[in-house]
């Protein structure tokens, strides 16, 4: 079922997406060669819980970390560890914060030191590929313009888009209805409404668009072992287009 949020929960996911941006802005400082995922973790948790929220990915469906750390390869849900950054990697950060109940969603990933020139056309063109999707947003359009947006963008400039992870609708549940994929056709999909809130969150390949599972049953990796880029926001639909929750 999609939710249309009330007025009161819009402006409780409003505070939870701030303190979702906020961690992200906090944490940027951190982020240099040396540093560690397990470090990176416990920074934004105690972050989180100062600003009166609880990160929303501990332990959901057992996850056990506080945020997603994600490097090079990893494309989705890497997992904290004693393993440090080093010069050249790319690390996806994806932060999601609880407060008063409602959620806040974002994801990005950043350059640690001097990263190649391959690592800077897929952080730029996955960047962009996210705002491409929320270009298409408004009242009355349809997820799959979303999809389609995001799609193009990225094989236009000859990048793979993960097909087997997607968008969500986000709420009082992390994970909610509808799916928004970063694929798919202009008109198709469930009708955006006013009042909805969705996460957009295109994952983007360097090379083909596969992927696998680790062991660990949680970290998603590149079928390649080339890099991977993720930007997301959650998102307010308005009569006129969106509302940006998770503003960095």
């Amino acid at each position: 079922m999609i939710n249309i949020k009330t007025p009161r929960e819009i402006d409780l996911m409003r505070v939870a997406g701030e303190i979702v941006g906020d961690t992200h802005k906090y944490l940027i400082p951190y982020l240099k060669p040396g540093i560690t995922t397990e470090k990176i973790d416990s920074l934004a948790r105690d972050y989180i819980i100062k600003r009166g929220a609880t990160p929303s990915c501990y332990h959901y469906n057992g996850y056990p970390g506080n945020i997603c750390i994600s490097i090079n390869e990893e494309v989705v849900h890497g997992i904290r560890s004693k393993r440090k950054l080093c010069d050249g990697d790319i690390v996806t950060l994806d932060i999601c914060a609880c407060y008063k109940g409602y959620h806040g969603d974002s994801a990005w990933t950043y350059a640690i030191g001097n990263i190649s020139e391959e690592k800077k056309y897929l952080l730029e063109h996955t960047e962009k590929s996210l705002y491409e999707g929320l270009k298409q947003i408004k009242a009355g359009s349809h997820v799959g313009d979303i999809g389609e947006a995001v799609q193009k963008y990225v094989e236009s400039h000859g990048l793979g888009v993960v097909k087997e992870l997607v968008g969500h609708g986000v709420g009082n549940n992390l994970h909610e209805d509808p799916d928004v994929p970063n694929y798919g056709k202009k008109n198709t999909g469930p009708i955006l409404k006013e009042g909805m809130v969705i996460a957009v969150e295109p994952m983007v390949n360097l090379g083909t668009a596969d992927v696998c599972l680790l062991d660990d049953d949680w970290t998603v990796v590149t079928l390649d072992n080339k890099p991977s880029a993720h930007f997301e926001h959650t998102v307010l639909i308005t009569k006129d287009g969106y509302e940006i929750l998770t503003k960095r």
